[in-house]
């Protein structure tokens, strides 16, 4: 299922009431089908209203949602009611109820469908398997971890046989390694069932380890967008720069995705290395052919779905910096002032 948004806006009233405010601000994108795509915002940045609109939840003031061509932010209330029903949603705080065991809420989108008790038993019972929970059918939702709550709300998600899933900070509230978990199965669901996927976060390693495309939204605006191997590799905007900058606090250093940094002074210039170039003498080669010395401060490896993106930190010196970094830049290294 493609998604397509051309020139969305959504104003909301101020909190004061006096003034307006543009949450979504004239965004157009498309979102691949069979992908699971990335929407990144610091808090207030306008992505969950964004996320609102595509799916339906709420209308644009102007603007289109077009769903494999069709609009569909335009349609009647019945038309509306029949096509949410083909749409997944996970939610941060997991949104079960706690009167119902885990088997139970699985099943609750089917009995609203009319579903036969059949097959509403079939499909739990599927479902529970897909999300590793088949002993926990009868659970109450108190006894469940975060992790196994997520995975119910995944397998309730699922239920109707979605063609598009939205997981809105869907692994925000769990550890790192629940969190791996928890994406490597929506991974996993979304290859087996050849589901579009849109992830809404502010985890710039969500989108590292789970997205193949990912849209960068600042103050209502969309700001960049592109492969999550473009954007690591050249981020353009100063908003998806400082994410990459802080991205990998919560991982081990032995696992090789962090930026090491051994020394706290210098580091004037950042290089990004494409996966093809990681293996080579890159820097030496430099040193060989120009007056220049170098002193490396930070490195490390960032570990992407398409591929891996190699970071250096490093300060030049000598007579030919100039033409070191151009040489750099003509062997497909992206060369930036750090911090900039």
């Amino acid at each position: 299922m493609q998604i397509e948004l051309n020139n969305l806006v959504r104003v909301y009233n101020s909190a004061d009431g006096l003034s307006k405010v543009a949450a979504v601000n004239d965004i157009s994108l498309k979102i691949p089908s069979n992908q699971i795509f990335g929407i990144i915002g610091k808090s207030g940045a306008g992505k969950s209203s964004l996320v609102r609109l595509i799916s339906m939840m709420e209308k644009p003031d102007s603007g289109e949602v077009l769903y494999d061509g069709e609009r569909v932010d335009n349609l009647s209330e019945k038309e509306l009611v029949m096509r949410r029903r083909r749409i997944g949603m996970i939610f941060q705080n997991f949104n079960l109820f706690s009167s119902r065991s885990a088997g139970q809420n699985i099943a609750y989108p089917m009995e609203i469908c009319g579903v036969s008790k059949d097959e509403i038993n079939r499909r739990v019972d599927e479902l529970l398997e897909l999300v590793e929970l088949s002993d926990r059918k009868d659970a109450r939702i108190s006894t469940l971890s975060g992790g196994q709550k997520q995975r119910i709300a995944i397998a309730r998600a699922l239920a109707n046989k979605p063609d598009i899933l939205f997981c809105d900070e869907a692994t925000s509230a769990l550890d790192p390694q629940t969190t791996t978990s928890i994406l490597n199965l929506i991974r996993k669901i979304q290859s087996q069932m050849n589901l579009t996927v849109v992830m809404i976060t502010h985890q710039m390693e969500v989108v590292r380890d789970a997205c193949s495309q990912v849209a960068v939204i600042n103050e209502g605006k969309l700001v960049e967008l592109g492969s999550v191997n473009d954007i690591f590799l050249n981020p353009k905007s100063p908003v998806t720069k400082d994410f990459i900058s802080h991205i990998g606090t919560d991982r081990k250093p032995s696992d090789g995705s962090n930026i090491i940094r051994w020394s706290q002074e210098g580091g004037e210039y950042e290089l990004s290395f494409p996966s093809e170039k990681q293996g080579a003498p890159v820097l030496s080669n430099v040193a060989k052919k120009f007056d220049v010395e170098f002193n490396i401060r930070a490195a490390g490896v960032q570990h992407l779905t398409d591929g891996d993106i190699g970071k250096m930190i490093v300060d030049f010196s000598g007579f030919q910096v100039s033409e070191a970094l151009e040489y750099l830049r003509n062997q497909n290294i992206i060369v930036e002032k750090a911090g900039v």
